[in-house]
């Protein structure tokens, strides 16, 4: 793998403070990373500035706002990130079939090829089987991961967010054109901090992963753009 197609796999999670932020990492790694993660906080935040900042530096954006209601609200809050002009937007796979379905088909509707991939999220990377427990679902995570996945596929999903760990899994249960967003996933230089089930870059590409959700590595580096850098040696020079 060359330089060129290892940066396309990094989203840089802007994980920031703020317009003045947003503009400064947009400037500041547009040509280091492929693509900014845009979530709850930011976007509660500032809105749609924050996408705006970084597609102002040519930079592309990761709609993380995991929406999570009845079909016809989450339908229409999925056309209107569409309208964003965001790569990919996402949803909680724990909303159901009918919730997924109904947000794909509007978003197919109304923007045809010309719109975001649409992402389901299957189980949050700080779960654990007890947290799992806790709430009702006695399935392990693996086990609950792949159902989740199948049923986003089945429900016109292109892809999901999960766990590097289960990437083998849901590889072979959904075949090798569904996308696998992969957050928890830590360079060989950066500290675990609060992910639980996490995997170095190299190896979650070589599993199969086709982005990978990075932030603190990045973020927290006293030269941001050189970790970036070596972020993308690492994934390079691991990868056939």
């Amino acid at each position: 793998m060359n330089s060129d197609e290892a940066r396309k796999k990094i989203i840089f999670a802007l994980d920031v403070n703020g317009v003045a932020e947003i503009d400064r990492y947009a400037a500041l790694l547009s040509g280091k990373v492929g693509m900014f993660k845009v979530g709850k906080e930011l976007f509660t935040a500032c809105g749609r500035e924050a996408v705006q900042t970084v597609l102002r530096h040519g930079g592309e954006v990761f709609l993380d706002l995991k929406y999570h209601d009845i079909p016809n609200t989450v339908a229409k809050a999925m056309v209107e990130a569409s309208r964003m002009g965001v790569r990919l937007a996402n949803l909680h796979a724990l909303g159901g079939a009918e919730m997924m379905e109904t947000a794909a088909n509007a978003v197919r509707s109304e923007f045809g090829d010309d719109r975001p991939r649409l992402l389901a999220v299957t189980i949050l990377t700080s779960s654990t089987a007890e947290t799992l427990r806790r709430v009702g679902i006695e399935h392990p995570v693996d086990q609950m991961v792949v159902r989740l996945a199948r049923l986003a596929q089945e429900s016109g999903m292109d892809g999901v967010v999960a766990s590097p760990l289960e990437i083998g899994l849901i590889r072979e249960a959904c075949g090798p054109d569904f996308l696998i967003v992969t957050p928890g996933v830590r360079p060989s230089f950066a500290a675990v901090d609060d992910q639980k089930r996490i995997m170095a870059p190299a190896e979650a590409v070589t599993a199969g992963a086709d982005y990978l959700v990075i932030g603190r590595p990045i973020a927290k580096a006293s030269d941001p753009a050189a970790a970036a850098d070596l972020i993308v040696e690492e994934i390079a020079g691991g990868c056939p």
